[in-house]
């Protein structure tokens, strides 16, 4: 991980020992690089979208869905086969983010994909990688989703795979699983694979290729795929086994009704040339369903689900990945933010064209899975995509509303009450808020051998509930004031013992935190109080010498490594952020992070690193977003600026 200095001979003067002229218009010139360098990037409509990177799983499961369904594209794939070899690590393994430690389940699939497209088993890196899934316990010990796509490659038998029937789609919401118990993303994910898992096809795999050599034990003679940990497991096995000894007297008119009905439930959720949930593992088991339930290759729901999947494909020089979705509302609310903060004259043409873009992208009257708990609630959210309409999330919502009204446009004034009002609206228990669904936290429902990966649910977070006190507090603070002061609580019972917010979506009590302490400020929370003051001395104890701040996603593993990591521009971004936020804007630990900034920005105004900034979900699937180098530090430069009252 390295971050490019502009200035190789600059002064060892930090802006902690003086404010120069000098530093000052060091200050101004790295302001207006990283702004000049972000206009550039702006898309004619006012857009912004940067690359959104995940782990080689999902390269991997788009090369192998052509081998299902024999569609091979032997030009992309062999540019992605590339890419894979590129991310392999040395020690043969491939892991979930930078610096990560060694994860089968990608392991497996990235060999899978190289192998049927051509490398083969006695090359170096192939027999490296071999024996390095071998003496993790072979590819038997892969998750539930490789075992699922093994089965269908038949190379496991189906018993290897969790028993999750069509009939799942019509079990009454008083049992205990129900589809509407889950996230979004488990939902969209899941039915359509019910169906796969149903009908057992078997991949076309027209070049006959197996990965018989990962196993230790033939897999036909493997036995032992599920995890017992808990009481409630060995329950859900019970069941498991009980459901697959009934599906042998399922009438068959059950049966096809069932799978009907899964079928035109994610029919009904297909987003058009965007895709089922704007996610790519929703994409790809939509699009094989089509295939299995005889949709035609020219039929237009199968030409979208298509369309959807290679949309998501990106060349990077000669090789080529996929991405596991796209992020412009995300990108370019926070793109918004950072220029809104280093122009504080005016809001610009720029700014303004994007704001616009987003106005025009408000979700109102649009059918949405958020509507089966709070049906009476009007509409007014954001998507995470540029369309997701079943799905918006409150976390875009709120960030979105938030720098509309900075502009002070009364343009904005509608669109952000009606934002508001839907985000209040999706208050869970407790206080807090969740990103998609509200009051998801059947939490046993985790234990289910499906949820090995222990992300079926999307229950209130911190960083989540702090965006919604900022729209809130921004919007109307005294019409929400009892849902503020509730979500308030909610954070204070939420913190960690060091004084940190835990980070869902962003890596990790760093994110966290900032998510927090911005919103705080925004509430007029007295930054004095001992709770406040003890976030600040976290900030402080991860401080690194060189000013900056970083964090590993090990953070995210028990026992937790909170010890700081090597520095990075968007962690220490968002330290930054916090710290101002909470009047810490002239103390030699601030002055030391802008430095930081300064002196590690690129030559042509941005920031750059090789981390993942996020996870997808904790422990199971990472992020990189493209954009956080680029937005986040000049937030937090020109924040401090303005709060110096330093002018250019």
């Amino acid at each position: 991980m390295t971050l490019v200095s502009n200035n190789e001979n600059s002064s060892s003067q930090t802006l902690g020992e003086s404010h120069s002229k000098k530093t000052v218009a060091d200050l101004d010139d790295a302001i207006q690089a990283a702004k000049n360098k972000l206009l550039e990037q702006q898309h004619d409509d006012g857009h912004w979208v940067y690359e959104l990177e995940a782990d080689c799983t999902i390269p991997a499961e788009y090369i192998l869905m052509n081998h299902f369904v024999d569609e091979i594209d032997d030009e992309t794939e062999l540019k992605i086969a590339q890419y894979l070899r590129d991310q392999q690590n040395e020690d043969g393994g491939w892991s979930l983010y930078t610096g990560g430690d060694f994860d089968i389940s990608c392991a497996v699939k990235s060999y899978y994909a190289l192998k049927i497209v051509g490398d083969a088993p006695h090359e170096e890196h192939m027999v490296r990688a071999r024996n390095m899934i071998l003496n993790h316990g072979g590819a038997a010990r892969s998750n539930v989703f490789t075992r699922i796509l093994m089965a269908l490659f038949e190379q496991v038998p189906w018993r290897a795979t969790p028993f999750i029937p069509a009939e799942v789609i019509i079990l009454p919401k008083w049992f205990p699983f129900h589809i509407d118990k889950v996230s979004y993303w488990s939902r969209t994910v899941m039915v359509p694979l019910f169906i796969l898992c149903t009908m057992k096809p078997k991949a076309a795999n027209p070049r006959g290729i197996d990965i018989r050599e990962l196993f230790i034990t033939p897999p036909e003679d493997e036995q032992h795929y599920f995890k017992v940990t808990t009481a409630l497991t060995r329950a859900f096995l019970i069941l498991d086994h009980l459901g697959r000894f009934a599906e042998k007297i399922v009438p068959k008119f059950v049966r096809r009704y069932s799978i009907r009905k899964c079928e035109q439930w994610f029919l009904d959720r297909m987003n058009e040339e965007y895709g089922i949930g704007g996610i790519f593992p929703a994409m790809v088991n939509a699009f094989e369903s089509l295939v299995i339930l005889g949709y035609a290759k020219d039929s237009p729901e199968r030409k979208l689900a298509r369309q959807a999947i290679d949309s998501l494909l990106t060349k990077r020089g000669n090789t080529m990945y996929c991405q596991p979705c796209v992020s412009p509302v995300w990108d370019t609310c926070l793109a918004a933010q950072s220029l809104i903060e280093s122009d504080t004259e005016s809001t610009s043409s720029e700014i303004e064209h994007s704001l616009d873009w987003l106005k025009e992208r408000q979700l109102r009257d649009e059918p949405g899975d958020w509507r089966i708990p709070r049906p009476k609630l009007e509409g007014g959210g954001w998507a995470f995509q540029y369309s997701n309409y079943y799905y918006p999330d409150l976390d875009d919502t709120s960030m979105v509303a938030w720098a509309m009204h900075r502009t002070g446009k009364e343009k904005y004034s509608e669109p952000i009450q009606r934002a508001a009002k839907w985000v209040a609206g999706m208050r869970s228990n407790g206080g807090g808020f969740g990103s998609f669904e509200v009051n998801n936290t059947q939490y046993y429902l985790n234990a289910i051998p499906f949820a090995d990966h222990g992300a079926l649910l999307d229950p209130p977070t911190a960083d989540v509930t702090g965006r919604v006190i900022a729209l809130l507090s921004l919007a109307d603070k005294e019409k929400y004031s009892s849902v503020i002061k509730d979500a308030i609580n909610f954070l204070k019972s939420d913190q960690e013992e060091d004084g940190s917010w835990f980070g869902r979506w962003g890596t990790n009590y760093i994110y966290g935190t900032w998510s927090v302490l911005t919103a705080l400020e925004l509430a007029e929370e007295d930054p004095q109080q001992d709770y406040i003051r003890k976030a600040v001395t976290y900030l402080q104890d991860m401080q690194n010498e060189d000013g900056g701040w970083g964090e590993s996603n090990d953070s995210y593993y028990p026992p937790k490594h909170r010890r700081p990591f090597e520095s990075t521009a968007y962690q220490t971004a968002w330290a930054l952020l916090s710290l101002l936020a909470v009047g810490e804007a002239d103390t030699e630990m601030v002055k030391k992070g802008v430095n930081f900034l300064i002196s590690n920005q690129a030559s042509d105004g941005h920031w750059y690193n090789d981390s993942y900034t996020a996870p997808g979900f904790p422990r199971v699937f990472y992020l990189k977003y493209h954009g956080y180098t680029k937005y986040f530090p000049l937030w937090a430069m020109a924040r401090y600026r303005n709060l110096l009252k330093v002018k250019v």
